[in-house]
């Protein structure tokens, strides 16, 4: 698809990708609200440690599964109207927990549960943003767009300050006058990619199809290793920096914000490079670095230069390998299932974020130490290595044959 469409030339797909890209940051900030809120919630309720885990945990899961469903609706109704609906749909949970739902665990565990409608919107803007680019430019498109996710350190950032200043309904209410307007003005600008065509077949019959795909089940994978592992360590890595290392909270905190920010940054790289020289040898170096750097820190090596140099070069690795695995995704999966697909990967992508932590914390607990938990992570990052190298590669080259016109990003 030529990039000369409409009257705005060049100009309309780059402004549908800024549209697109702060509304995925935009349902994001909501989407995390309650992550910061945990400790507060737990001592003005007296919540347990389980407790306080399932209040965090139920946006993030019904946003992960979420995202299969609300794909394969993309592919029928396209962004210009899920987009919209998602940002005004997520502004009810928002304002609910804002106004009234903050007095009890269940009124919190209901609105979580809705809330978690706001991380369904990945699975929206992925097949939007790649209808709009040529092949030879939709990994450095959905790199940008993939920035978004970064809506999560506006919630971490900016939560518990306005709580401080303005009161407990305050960064709701705030959010949910945000998403409003995000609405508004994403129903006025954003239009569907010229020739875009609703598929025949049912929802049902789509997500069959789907997950019959060679690469939906390969790019679960992937994802499950990539953004799954910059999802553990944004969560996990306060954590193991003060136990591993004895930091203070504030310290581990600052050093943790620094592993999000790097992988935030390097998935447009991921995208960029997969452009220039394919999706699979990205990948393939990706997960050697992974696995390298887990090698390395799994001997917990001196802080200053060794660990963190390990840290802040895997959050690189893996940023990247998140931009490289919807770079795949796009090239390789038919046009009419992007959205299907993407929902699938993405609820791997999301829900593999929870495993290395509760892995980490049972091997510390029976060990008191990160060792096996780093080496694991280097089998499984090493494991992935041969698939992308041997089957992904494979099914690459065949999607390649198939094309009338040969794809650049799988050369």
């Amino acid at each position: 698809m030529s990039t000369e469409t409409g009257t705005g030339g060049t100009r309309r797909p780059a402004l549908m990708l800024a549209v697109a890209t702060v509304g995925f940051a935009v349902n994001f900030w909501a989407w995390a609200l309650l992550s910061p809120l945990g400790p507060r919630f737990k001592e003005l309720l007296g919540l347990s440690a389980a407790q306080q885990a399932l209040l965090v945990a139920v946006p993030v899961i019904v946003g992960s599964l979420g995202r299969i469903p609300v794909g394969a609706l993309t592919d029928r109704y396209g962004g210009r109207v899920m987009l919209p609906l998602v940002s005004a749909a997520t502004i009810v949970p928002v304002s609910f927990i804002g106004v009234a739902g903050q007095g009890s665990l269940p009124a919190l565990l209901a609105g979580g549960f809705f809330l978690g409608i706001g991380g369904t919107v990945f699975a929206v803007g992925v097949p939007f943003v790649s209808a709009w680019f040529p092949p030879e430019r939709r990994g450095l498109a959905l790199g940008v767009f993939g920035m978004g996710m970064g809506g999560t350190a506006i919630s971490a950032l900016t939560t518990v300050r306005l709580i401080r200043t303005g009161g407990s309904a305050a960064p709701f209410l705030i959010t949910a006058g945000v998403l409003a307007l995000y609405a508004v003005v994403a129903w006025l600008l954003l239009r569907d990619a010229p020739g875009r065509t609703a598929p025949a077949r049912s929802t049902t019959a789509r997500l069959v199809a789907a997950v019959r795909l060679p690469i939906t089940w390969q790019a679960c994978v992937l994802y499950a290793v990539a953004f799954g592992g910059y999802v553990a360590f944004s969560v996990y890595l306060p954590v193991y920096l003060q136990s591993a290392y004895g930091l203070e909270q504030a310290d581990a905190a600052n050093r943790m914000a620094g592993f999000v920010v790097l992988a935030v940054a390097l998935r447009p790289v991921g995208g960029w490079l997969s452009d220039r020289f394919g999706s699979v040898p990205v990948l393939g170096a990706v997960f050697g670095v992974v696995a390298l750097c887990a090698v390395v820190q799994a001997f917990t090596p001196p802080l200053m230069m060794a660990g963190t140099a390990a840290f802040l070069t895997m959050a690189a690795a893996l940023g990247a390998g998140s931009g490289a695995t919807f770079a795949l995704v796009a090239a390789v999966a038919p046009a009419d299932q992007v959205g299907a697909v993407t929902g699938l990967v993405g609820a791997a992508g999301g829900l593999g974020g929870f495993v290395p932590p509760l892995v980490m914390g049972f091997v510390y607990g029976l060990f008191g130490s990160y060792g096996l938990g780093l080496a694991l992570l280097a089998a499984v990052s090493a494991l992935t290595l041969a698939l992308t190298a041997t089957v992904v590669r494979a099914t690459a080259r065949r999607r390649e044959v198939t094309r009338p016109m040969p794809a650049p990003s799988l050369r």
